[in-house]
Protein backbone atom coordinates (compact mmCIF):
# COMPACT_ATOMS: atom_id res chain seq x y z
CA UNK A 1 0.00 0.00 0.00
CA UNK A 2 1.90 3.38 -1.15
CA UNK A 3 0.84 6.99 -1.21
CA UNK A 4 3.99 8.52 -2.14
CA UNK A 5 5.66 8.60 0.89
CA UNK A 6 2.38 7.23 2.68
CA UNK A 7 0.50 9.31 5.41
CA UNK A 8 -2.52 8.67 6.57
CA UNK A 9 -5.28 10.53 8.67
CA UNK A 10 -6.71 8.84 11.81
CA UNK A 11 -9.76 6.29 11.47
CA UNK A 12 -13.05 8.07 11.59
CA UNK A 13 -15.08 4.94 12.11
CA UNK A 14 -18.44 6.11 12.40
CA UNK A 15 -22.41 5.94 10.73
CA UNK A 16 -23.18 8.75 8.78
CA UNK A 17 -26.70 10.32 9.30
CA UNK A 18 -28.74 8.72 6.71
CA UNK A 19 -26.76 5.69 5.61
CA UNK A 20 -27.49 2.46 7.03
CA UNK A 21 -24.01 0.25 6.89
CA UNK A 22 -25.73 -2.66 7.20
CA UNK A 23 -29.18 -2.94 5.80
CA UNK A 24 -31.33 -5.74 5.14
CA UNK A 25 -32.41 -6.51 1.62
CA UNK A 26 -35.80 -4.75 2.13
CA UNK A 27 -34.59 -2.06 3.66
CA UNK A 28 -35.26 1.50 1.68
CA UNK A 29 -32.23 4.14 1.40
CA UNK A 30 -31.86 7.03 0.83
CA UNK A 31 -29.01 9.51 0.32
CA UNK A 32 -29.20 12.75 2.15
CA UNK A 33 -25.81 15.38 2.74
CA UNK A 34 -27.75 18.27 3.51
CA UNK A 35 -25.37 21.40 2.07
CA UNK A 36 -22.69 19.91 2.69
CA UNK A 37 -20.00 18.68 0.01
CA UNK A 38 -20.65 14.99 -0.05
CA UNK A 39 -16.96 13.24 0.46
CA UNK A 40 -15.99 11.06 -1.78
CA UNK A 41 -13.97 7.82 -2.78
CA UNK A 42 -12.77 7.13 -6.19
CA UNK A 43 -11.65 3.67 -7.46
CA UNK A 44 -9.30 3.29 -10.59
CA UNK A 45 -7.30 1.34 -12.59
CA UNK A 46 -6.15 3.16 -15.65
CA UNK A 47 -5.93 6.60 -17.09
CA UNK A 48 -8.54 7.97 -14.59
CA UNK A 49 -10.03 10.15 -17.64
CA UNK A 50 -13.42 9.76 -15.19
CA UNK A 51 -11.45 10.87 -12.44
CA UNK A 52 -10.38 13.93 -14.03
CA UNK A 53 -13.96 14.83 -15.37
CA UNK A 54 -15.19 14.82 -11.56
CA UNK A 55 -12.00 16.41 -9.90
CA UNK A 56 -12.71 18.74 -13.00
CA UNK A 57 -16.39 19.34 -11.82
CA UNK A 58 -15.63 19.94 -7.90
CA UNK A 59 -12.80 22.78 -8.84
CA UNK A 60 -15.17 24.43 -10.81
CA UNK A 61 -17.71 23.89 -8.18
CA UNK A 62 -20.58 22.57 -10.22
CA UNK A 63 -20.52 19.43 -8.21
CA UNK A 64 -20.77 19.37 -4.54
CA UNK A 65 -18.70 16.55 -3.51
CA UNK A 66 -14.96 16.42 -2.49
CA UNK A 67 -12.51 13.66 -3.63
CA UNK A 68 -11.43 12.57 0.04
CA UNK A 69 -8.75 10.32 -1.56
CA UNK A 70 -7.95 7.40 -4.81
CA UNK A 71 -7.10 4.12 -4.78
CA UNK A 72 -5.82 1.76 -7.70
CA UNK A 73 -5.42 -1.99 -7.60
CA UNK A 74 -2.62 -1.04 -10.38
CA UNK A 75 0.33 0.81 -9.04
CA UNK A 76 1.06 1.99 -12.34
CA UNK A 77 -2.45 3.60 -13.43
CA UNK A 78 -1.85 6.52 -15.49
CA UNK A 79 -4.81 8.44 -13.54
CA UNK A 80 -3.17 8.16 -9.79
CA UNK A 81 -0.11 10.66 -11.33
CA UNK A 82 -3.32 13.05 -12.25
CA UNK A 83 -5.00 12.74 -8.52
CA UNK A 84 -1.57 13.47 -7.08
CA UNK A 85 -0.76 16.63 -8.31
CA UNK A 86 -4.07 17.59 -7.71
CA UNK A 87 -2.98 16.83 -3.77
CA UNK A 88 -5.81 14.38 -3.62
CA UNK A 89 -4.61 11.34 -1.02
CA UNK A 90 -3.31 9.06 -3.62
CA UNK A 91 -2.35 4.81 -2.79
CA UNK A 92 -1.65 2.00 -4.66
CA UNK A 93 -3.27 -1.58 -2.94
CA UNK A 94 -2.13 -4.22 -5.40
CA UNK A 95 -3.16 -7.68 -5.24
CA UNK A 96 0.30 -8.93 -5.05
CA UNK A 97 0.92 -7.02 -2.02
CA UNK A 98 -1.89 -9.15 -0.50
CA UNK A 99 -2.10 -13.15 0.77
CA UNK A 100 -5.91 -12.71 -0.55
CA UNK A 101 -8.33 -10.69 -2.26
CA UNK A 102 -10.25 -10.22 0.10
CA UNK A 103 -7.29 -9.38 2.63
CA UNK A 104 -6.57 -6.70 -0.23
CA UNK A 105 -10.28 -5.34 -0.34
CA UNK A 106 -10.10 -5.34 3.64
CA UNK A 107 -7.50 -2.71 3.28
CA UNK A 108 -8.79 -0.58 0.65
CA UNK A 109 -12.06 -0.50 2.45
CA UNK A 110 -10.40 0.36 5.60
CA UNK A 111 -8.56 3.36 4.07
CA UNK A 112 -12.20 4.93 2.39
CA UNK A 113 -13.25 4.89 6.22
CA UNK A 114 -10.11 6.23 7.70
CA UNK A 115 -10.50 9.08 5.00
CA UNK A 116 -14.83 9.64 5.45
CA UNK A 117 -15.69 8.78 2.30
CA UNK A 118 -19.07 7.87 2.12
CA UNK A 119 -19.89 8.01 -1.52
CA UNK A 120 -17.49 4.92 -3.54
CA UNK A 121 -17.25 5.63 -7.26
CA UNK A 122 -16.08 2.49 -9.12
CA UNK A 123 -14.45 5.27 -12.55
CA UNK A 124 -12.92 2.46 -14.42
CA UNK A 125 -12.03 -0.20 -11.65
CA UNK A 126 -11.06 -3.84 -13.12
CA UNK A 127 -11.83 -5.34 -10.39
CA UNK A 128 -14.88 -7.25 -9.02
CA UNK A 129 -15.67 -6.40 -5.26
CA UNK A 130 -16.49 -8.64 -2.84
CA UNK A 131 -19.74 -9.09 -1.14
CA UNK A 132 -18.23 -8.24 2.10
CA UNK A 133 -16.62 -4.77 0.68
CA UNK A 134 -19.51 -4.13 -1.25
CA UNK A 135 -22.16 -5.19 2.39
CA UNK A 136 -19.40 -2.57 4.45
CA UNK A 137 -20.99 0.51 1.80
CA UNK A 138 -24.39 -0.81 0.52
CA UNK A 139 -26.29 1.14 -1.89
CA UNK A 140 -22.74 3.59 -1.69
CA UNK A 141 -21.14 1.68 -4.17
CA UNK A 142 -22.08 3.15 -7.93
CA UNK A 143 -20.03 1.80 -10.85
CA UNK A 144 -19.75 3.25 -14.47
CA UNK A 145 -20.36 0.81 -17.27
CA UNK A 146 -19.90 1.62 -21.19
CA UNK A 147 -23.64 0.36 -22.12
CA UNK A 148 -26.83 0.67 -21.50
CA UNK A 149 -27.42 -1.97 -18.76
CA UNK A 150 -27.99 -4.87 -19.06
CA UNK A 151 -27.42 -5.06 -22.17
CA UNK A 152 -23.19 -6.18 -22.91
CA UNK A 153 -23.01 -6.71 -18.75
CA UNK A 154 -20.20 -8.76 -17.61
CA UNK A 155 -17.36 -8.11 -19.36
CA UNK A 156 -14.73 -5.59 -19.75
CA UNK A 157 -15.37 -6.08 -23.65
CA UNK A 158 -18.52 -4.02 -23.96
CA UNK A 159 -17.85 -1.52 -26.92
CA UNK A 160 -16.46 -4.46 -28.82
CA UNK A 161 -19.43 -6.19 -28.36
CA UNK A 162 -21.69 -4.03 -28.85
CA UNK A 163 -20.07 -3.25 -32.65
CA UNK A 164 -19.98 -7.31 -32.95
CA UNK A 165 -23.65 -7.30 -32.07
CA UNK A 166 -24.66 -4.64 -34.63
CA UNK A 167 -26.96 -2.51 -32.43
CA UNK A 168 -27.83 0.87 -33.88
CA UNK A 169 -27.66 2.69 -29.92
CA UNK A 170 -25.27 2.26 -27.15
CA UNK A 171 -24.01 4.25 -24.75
CA UNK A 172 -23.68 4.20 -20.80
CA UNK A 173 -25.15 3.13 -17.67
CA UNK A 174 -24.30 4.18 -13.76
CA UNK A 175 -25.57 2.12 -11.47
CA UNK A 176 -25.67 1.26 -7.40
CA UNK A 177 -22.84 -1.56 -7.00
CA UNK A 178 -24.05 -5.17 -5.79
CA UNK A 179 -23.01 -8.42 -4.96
CA UNK A 180 -24.38 -9.29 -8.96
CA UNK A 181 -22.09 -8.02 -11.21
CA UNK A 182 -23.53 -4.98 -13.68
CA UNK A 183 -26.94 -5.76 -12.43
CA UNK A 184 -27.22 -3.58 -9.43
CA UNK A 185 -30.03 -0.25 -9.11
CA UNK A 186 -29.63 1.58 -12.29
CA UNK A 187 -29.05 5.71 -11.41
CA UNK A 188 -28.99 7.38 -14.99
CA UNK A 189 -28.23 6.14 -18.54
CA UNK A 190 -27.37 7.73 -21.61
CA UNK A 191 -27.11 6.60 -25.26
CA UNK A 192 -24.54 6.67 -27.67
CA UNK A 193 -25.56 6.25 -31.64
CA UNK A 194 -23.11 3.48 -33.24
CA UNK A 195 -21.70 4.60 -37.26
CA UNK A 196 -21.27 2.55 -39.58
CA UNK A 197 -17.91 3.25 -39.95
CA UNK A 198 -17.32 3.47 -36.10
CA UNK A 199 -14.45 1.60 -34.88
CA UNK A 200 -13.72 0.28 -31.31
CA UNK A 201 -11.15 3.27 -30.79
CA UNK A 202 -14.17 5.61 -32.34
CA UNK A 203 -17.33 4.96 -30.43
CA UNK A 204 -15.49 4.30 -27.22
CA UNK A 205 -14.08 8.20 -27.40
CA UNK A 206 -17.85 8.83 -27.57
CA UNK A 207 -18.93 6.87 -24.89
CA UNK A 208 -16.00 8.14 -22.66
CA UNK A 209 -17.78 11.65 -23.57
CA UNK A 210 -20.95 10.71 -22.10
CA UNK A 211 -19.46 9.30 -19.41
CA UNK A 212 -17.78 11.99 -18.28
CA UNK A 213 -20.97 13.77 -18.18
CA UNK A 214 -22.97 11.21 -16.70
CA UNK A 215 -20.69 9.92 -13.81
CA UNK A 216 -20.67 13.90 -12.17
CA UNK A 217 -24.66 14.00 -12.81
CA UNK A 218 -24.69 10.59 -10.94
CA UNK A 219 -22.34 11.92 -8.23
CA UNK A 220 -24.30 15.25 -7.79
CA UNK A 221 -27.76 13.29 -6.98
CA UNK A 222 -26.50 11.95 -4.43
CA UNK A 223 -25.19 14.96 -2.63
CA UNK A 224 -28.50 16.87 -3.27
CA UNK A 225 -30.04 13.42 -1.60
CA UNK A 226 -32.41 12.47 -4.89
CA UNK A 227 -31.13 8.97 -4.73
CA UNK A 228 -33.37 6.97 -3.21
CA UNK A 229 -33.07 2.25 -3.67
CA UNK A 230 -36.06 0.36 -3.53
CA UNK A 231 -35.18 -3.32 -4.00
CA UNK A 232 -33.57 -3.06 -7.31
CA UNK A 233 -35.04 0.14 -8.31
CA UNK A 234 -33.99 3.58 -7.77
CA UNK A 235 -36.38 6.75 -7.81
CA UNK A 236 -35.23 10.28 -8.23
CA UNK A 237 -36.59 12.73 -5.65
CA UNK A 238 -37.48 16.05 -6.64
CA UNK A 239 -34.60 19.11 -6.37
CA UNK A 240 -34.28 20.16 -3.06
CA UNK A 241 -36.04 23.55 -3.47
CA UNK A 242 -38.84 21.75 -5.28
CA UNK A 243 -39.56 20.12 -1.74
CA UNK A 244 -39.02 23.66 -0.38
CA UNK A 245 -36.02 22.90 2.02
Amino acid sequence: MTEGSTTRTQATEKETTGHDLHPTAATVYSSRVGTRLLPIGVLISGRGTNLQAILNRCADRTLDAKVRLVVSNRPEAPGLAFSRDRGVPTYAVPRADHPSRDAQQRAIARLLREHGAELIVNAGFDQILDPGFVDQFRHRIVNVHPSLLPAFAGGMHAVREALDSGVRITGCTVHVVTEDVDAGPIILQEPVPVFEDDSEETLLGRIHEAEHRLLPAAIQLYAEGRVRVVGRRVHLLPQPDDQNI
